[in-house]
């Protein structure tokens, strides 16, 4: 049972997993979820701060958008003692070229390029034969290895290959300078037995398998995507590809956060794949779980994207009893019900944490026992609105500040500013709504409208002035904690011809969380309007992906 030969990192034995997260790319480019370089950055530093061992920042010949934000990373992020920066490339010299070139700042850069393997994809995406793409792979991945020392090769639509000519792609491409192997599941198709049994054929018939890191990306279109992992780690791999709260395309991708809390909980179950003693008590990962709540709420702030409450391990309801039977077990003692204790992944006990009379000295050292280290500027900020917010409520949790900091620091261009909001509504009246703005070049403009609700109001005041064609589709209010002072923090998506953009908003008045979302959606797609396009060439090549 003993695996810890099977792979090796650096020349190194792995007798743990290397956590390699692409929530910056593959979890992006599910729809609505697009950030900007400034976002990007913000979740790259709390990456780092997580513990992943690589972090795939884009796909630099995507677009110039993508380029520069995997450029930023590498060289904000990716410091000597920082992650690897990763950014992905298709099997051809400009996309290798343009990963290359984005890179350089990172002191640690890798190149993942990738080519499908499947004879469905070879027939109808590449019309290429098999010969080709063998020939293909071997050539990029040296074209690769000439720019980094640490390249990763995949072969999209693995599970749906032929498993002998995936042997003879693996073997070249390792010839060739492979570090990491990456299978993925790039359909969400195999079962984990497959999967398991595929693992076990690579290492069992690609002569110089042992030269490389084998690794596995996969989709949860079928619900199975971390036993899948679990499996495939079970059979030797030592790299997994994935993403914060499973974000990405169709039904997403292997969720961080339950594949490292799985291989926590279950060591005992796990060490001897490792060939580590069952009672061993080392970390199968360099995650810090500490800090999977605060990247997970972050991630679903900032893309937009909220976490479903039975979400496993950062849901709202994970933690959370209402059976009597439960709640009177838990009582008697929390193991009877709760196989993990909420602090292993940063969720505070703390109710009461601050109030009115706080000074500036106490809410920072709170927040940075929270794990918040700001700068003045944002915690000038920020404290403001924690005074304002101490006026309005008794008591001041753990979440509420997370939802004042995250709301406050959140990297969003403010080229519209909402300066005031009014409504006026009632069951015998029409709700009627006033705003004033302040626009990019410094004008105030103030207008009103009548909706078929307050919000709906607020939304027409906004686009009399904001003229930008867009359909509102989705609204969502949640609150951060119990009671009727909660601080309410109000989601939307807006779509703009082909594009989805997110706002995110927390205000203990829902009404003004409602207005701010949708400004800071509106500051998205005007900025994206402004920006740079890419060209024709570049959009395609963002449209073929793991």
């Amino acid at each position: 049972m003993n695996s810890a030969s099977v792979s090796s990192f650096d020349g190194q034995a792995l007798d743990h997993v290397l956590i390699f997260d692409t929530t910056l790319r593959d979890g992006e480019q599910c729809p609505g979820a697009t950030l900007n370089t400034e976002e990007k950055l913000a979740i790259a530093r709390q990456l780092a701060r997580l513990g992943v061992d690589i972090i795939e920042a884009g796909f630099a010949y995507a677009s110039p958008g993508d380029f520069e934000a995997v450029q930023k990373v590498a060289e904000q992020v990716g410091s000597a003692d920082g992650p690897v920066i990763c950014s992905l490339a298709r099997a051809l010299e400009p996309d290798i070229e343009a990963a290359a070139e984005a890179l350089k700042p990172a002191a640690k850069p890798r190149i993942h390029t990738f080519i499908s393997t499947s004879d469905i994809h070879l027939q109808y995406q590449l019309r290429k034969s098999r010969a080709e793409v063998l020939h293909i792979a071997e050539d990029m991945v040296a074209y690769a290895k000439s720019f980094v020392d640490d390249v990763e090769f995949s072969m999209m639509d693995a599970t749906r290959s032929d498993p002998e000519y995936l042997y003879q792609v693996i073997e070249a491409a390792i010839r060739a300078g492979a570090k990491t192997i990456n299978i993925p599941d790039t359909v969400g198709y195999v079962m984990p037995e497959e999967f398991g049994q595929l693992i076990k054929g690579i290492r069992e018939n690609v002569p110089n398998i042992k030269q490389a890191v084998l690794s596995v990306h996969g989709h949860d279109d079928l619900g199975v995507s971390v036993a899948n992992f679990l499996e495939a780690i079970k059979q030797g791999v030592r790299q997994v590809e994935v993403t914060i709260n499973g974000i990405g395309e169709r039904a997403g991708n292997t969720a961080l956060e339950e594949l490292v809390m799985a291989l926590h909980v279950r060591r005992s179950y796990y060490n001897p794949y490792f060939g580590l003693p069952i009672e061993s008590e080392k970390p199968l990962t360099h995650i810090k779980t500490q800090e999977i709540y605060r990247t997970s709420r972050m991630v679903s702030n900032l893309t937009g994207m909220l976490v479903q409450p039975n979400k496993a391990i950062v849901g709202s309801n994970a933690f959370a009893h209402e059976s009597g039977i439960h709640q009177d077990g838990m009582l008697k003692n929390r193991q009877t019900y709760e196989i993990m204790d909420a602090q292993t992944i940063g969720l505070q006990s703390s109710t009461l944490v601050l109030g009115k009379h706080s000074g500036r000295n106490a809410f920072r050292n709170r927040l940075q026992e929270l794990g918040f280290h700001l700068s003045e500027q944002d915690l000038n900020k920020a404290f403001v609105r924690f005074k304002e917010l101490a006026d309005k409520k008794k008591e001041i949790s753990d979440l509420d500040l997370e939802a004042i900091v995250n709301d406050e620091t959140r990297p969003v261009p403010e080229l519209y500013r909402l300066e005031h909001v009014q409504v006026v509504c009632g069951d015998k009246q029409a709700p009627t709504a006033t705003v004033r703005l302040i626009t990019p070049d410094g004008k105030e403009l103030m207008d009103a409208a009548v909706g078929t609700g307050p919000v709906d109001a607020v939304y027409k005041a906004i686009n009399r002035i904001v003229d930008i064609p867009n359909k509102l589709i989705e609204f969502s209010v949640q609150s951060v904690t119990a009671g009727i002072d909660a601080i309410g923090e109000v989601t939307i998506r807006l779509r703009h011809e082909e594009r989805v953009f997110s706002g995110h908003a927390a205000n203990t008045d829902i009404i003004v969380a409602s207005a701010q979302a949708y400004m800071n959606a509106l500051n998205k797609l005007y900025f994206a309007l402004h920006a740079v396009r890419s060209t024709p060439e570049q959009l395609e090549a963002a449209t073929q992906k793991i």
